[in-house]
């Protein structure tokens, strides 16, 4: 049996244990709102792959995002716009589910959000995601880091543990600013436990009515030589049909 002084520092461990995960979950989510309109937009996404600093591939998709009120989480559109082979086809992620549509076979296949988009930039990391909701994150500490442009940002340390299946990494460390709340940089880990690669958020400017990261800088862990850069463009509120985001209706989407 416990004594009611053990009792009593058990249920103030529980307690402090509880409080950090609500804090948390209140940091993700701020970085979460940084990051992403509340109402249904559409943005274009230029990602253009480096390999010791000489640009080597270019893709620019639009991408088009609405929040579903029932999990909190966005479903995304994605329109491939260039080069000229890949226009016209689409990605579609809804929950759990992403679906890759090509026009010229009018079928759609279910791939993996780390699926390769080009470069080290993923499925993931190009459509909308809220992270609070797909992960259950963790303050490891409070640190100072430099940014991607070397400036010192005092930030919180999280670990984010996936808690669905929609996330698409298993383990990802998060920076986020501490008096801001601007997401800094992020570690993306593989399900074997294996650093993949590292994201810097960068060019923070006012859109939208809000300071939001326009590019993020992706460097693979294993060569450092090998980058990738995902320009995001204005973002645009327009009303998007929850009929956008059924598979069947792929092959009726017209975005003029």
């Amino acid at each position: 049996m416990f004594s009611t002084p053990r009792l009593l520092l058990l249920a103030l461990a529980l307690f402090a244990t509880a409080a950090q995960g609500e804090n948390a979950r209140d940091i993700v989510a701020g970085a979460d709102k940084v990051r992403n309109p509340d109402r249904p937009f559409r943005v274009t996404a230029t990602v253009i792959d480096y390999k010791s600093g000489q640009a080597v591939g270019k893709n620019v998709y639009t991408v088009f995002s609405k929040l579903d009120p029932s999990t909190g989480q966005f479903r995304d559109v994605m329109l491939y716009v260039e080069p000229p082979r890949d226009a016209g086809k689409i990605l579609l992620l809804n929950g759990s589910n992403l679906w890759f549509y090509d026009p010229a076979s009018h079928q759609s296949v279910r791939i993996s959000p780390q699926e390769k988009l080009s470069g080290q930039a993923s499925a993931g990391d190009v459509l909308t995601e809220n992270l609070a909701v797909d992960y259950t994150p963790t303050i490891l500490s409070s640190e100072t880091i430099q940014d991607a442009s070397k400036q010192q940002r005092a930030c919180w340390h999280l670990e984010l543990k996936a808690a669905s299946d929609a996330a698409t990494y298993n383990r990802v460390e998060y920076w986020v600013e501490q008096s801001t709340e601007y997401p800094i940089k992020a570690k993306f880990y593989a399900d074997s436990g294996g650093l993949l690669k590292v994201l810097y958020y960068r060019n923070y400017a006012k859109r939208d009515d809000r300071m939001s990261p326009a590019q993020a800088v992706i460097v693979d862990a294993v060569d450092s030589a090998s980058v990738t850069t995902v320009d995001l463009g204005e973002p645009h509120l327009q009303n998007i049909p929850d009929a956008w985001f059924n598979r069947d209706y792929l092959p009726h989407l017209k975005f003029n």
